[in-house]
């Protein structure tokens, strides 16, 4: 199912839906972390260090998605049934191996003195992992999606780079593959919902996978799935409508992104200046670049 369309690289920048928000959120943060190069007062280093602090959520996202991969590159070999013990020990070393490897926000900004990996981590993505395998979803991809499993498209290569209004887009998946005639996209959560937030990154894995394999939206079936604290999912089918809809909508905030280049080609931004700290301090407390703005 290799039909991923392929494009030449370009400096303009790409809208995603990730971008956008952070965009809206605080603009000072998107520069930080997309111009860092241009940073007249900090160094790209500094600030490439600040970018790549984790925290203890987003790791447990991280470690959920990268092990969801590896079950079902596993399915595509064998169906043979997963020991419950070794699966296990697996999940725990390789949340201490990530973990170990990474510097986490909590830590540097003192809000914890240590963390016990063991205990505040392996547990939540041990039971994010084993709300998937448990559902009736994972029996229901064993009976009706293995048959096909040569077509499975699962965290593909790359930034997911696609085309919307003939804009550069990125929308990757997390894994997509076919019944029927139909296409299944899985997006993988282990936070809470976001009803709009999460209606709009699977509105663009629909444009994605309706660009790429040449299909109409409406035989598409998007699946948000949850798997903290229990496992629920919510699908939610989109009209071709609502897509000429929502690639305007790229258009309109890609637009505004724009708006803040000197040089829209070449993706070079305003002065630092120019992309003001966000009025909602809230988001400040959880933000990696926070001593640049607030220094002690």
């Amino acid at each position: 199912m290799d039909k991923i369309k392929k494009f030449e690289f370009t400096n303009i920048l790409g809208w995603s839906s990730s971008r956008y928000d952070l965009f809206t959120s605080c603009k000072r943060k998107y520069f930080y972390n997309y111009y860092a190069k241009f940073d007249e007062e900090f160094t790209k280093a500094r600030i490439n260090a600040l970018k790549r602090l984790t925290s203890i959520p987003l790791e447990i996202g991280n470690i959920v998605h990268d092990v969801n991969k590896v079950i079902l590159e596993r399915l595509q070999k064998t169906a043979r049934p997963i020991d419950p013990e070794k699966f296990q020990q697996y999940i725990l070393k390789t949340t201490l191996e990530y973990c170990h490897a990474k510097n986490f926000q909590e830590i540097y900004y003192r809000k914890l003195n240590q963390i016990d990996f063991e205990n505040e981590v392996f547990p939540k993505v041990n039971l994010a992992l084993n709300n998937f395998l448990q559902n009736q979803r994972f029996n229901w991809l064993l009976s009706d999606a293995l048959p096909a499993n040569d077509q499975w498209v699962i965290e593909p290569g790359g930034f997911g780079e696609t085309r919307i209004n003939t804009l550069k887009a990125y929308c990757k998946v997390d894994f997509l593959f076919p019944v029927g005639d139909e296409f299944y996209i899985v997006d993988w959560k282990t936070g809470k919902a976001h009803p709009e937030k999460h209606k709009k990154q699977m509105l663009g894995y629909t444009a994605w996978a309706s660009y790429h394999y040449n299909i109409p939206a409406e035989r598409i079936v998007p699946i948000v799935v949850y798997l903290l604290p229990d496992y629920q999912e919510t699908s939610i089918r989109f009209t071709q409508a609502e897509i000429e809809q929502f690639n305007q909508q790229v258009k309109d905030e890609t637009v505004q992104m724009y708006e803040y280049c000197t040089n829209v080609n070449d993706n070079i931004p305003r002065a630092k200046s120019e992309f003001p700290l966000t009025q909602q301090k809230i988001f400040c407390n959880y933000c990696s670049y926070k001593e640049l703005c607030f220094p002690e």
